[in-house]
């Protein structure tokens, strides 16, 4: 029976080969493919990561009275565009590129004031206002978290 099977399904193994390398070169985990009642999908196995011991715990500091930092003063700055998601933000659209606001700079409500790169998406980020950059509390390529206060604008 297997081989009436395999006999009435029809492969491009070439496809799937393409699909494979594709997820090779962009780093996904899997990709799907649909046209009319036809699908592929191509997903890669999961490798664990290797475990490693836990290094020995550091000594407590000696107590400090916290300091507020900016982006905590910032929280409740009713001009603060927060992060919709976790994930890396970048200031320019490349590397070779200007950043796409700096403090001082005139936005309009709806422009792009950076980006936020999430599970290999760059999702663009804009102003909720208009007005003057006031302040910019992140730095290119660095994490940010979900409600943390990214961009002042006044």
């Amino acid at each position: 029976m297997a081989k009436d099977i395999k006999s009435s399904l029809k492969v491009d193994e070439a496809l799937i080969r393409q699909l494979a390398g594709l997820l090779d070169e962009t780093g996904l985990g899997e990709i799907e493919l649909e046209e009319g009642d036809s699908k592929i999908r191509v997903a890669k196995a999961c490798v664990s990561a290797p475990s490693y011991a836990a290094p020995a715990p550091l000594p407590a500091p000696a107590a400090v009275a916290p300091v507020a930092t900016p982006a905590e003063d910032a929280t409740a700055h009713p001009g603060a565009i927060k992060s919709p998601m976790v994930g890396v933000c970048y200031l320019s659209a490349d590397p070779k590129s200007d950043s796409f606001c700096s403090e001082g700079d005139s936005v309009k409500e709806g422009d792009t004031i950076l980006l936020i790169e999430a599970m290999k998406v760059f999702n663009p980020i804009v102003a909720t206002k208009s007005g003057t950059v006031s302040r910019i509390l992140v730095t290119d390529g660095t994490p940010v978290e979900f409600g943390e206060p990214l961009v002042i604008i006044e």
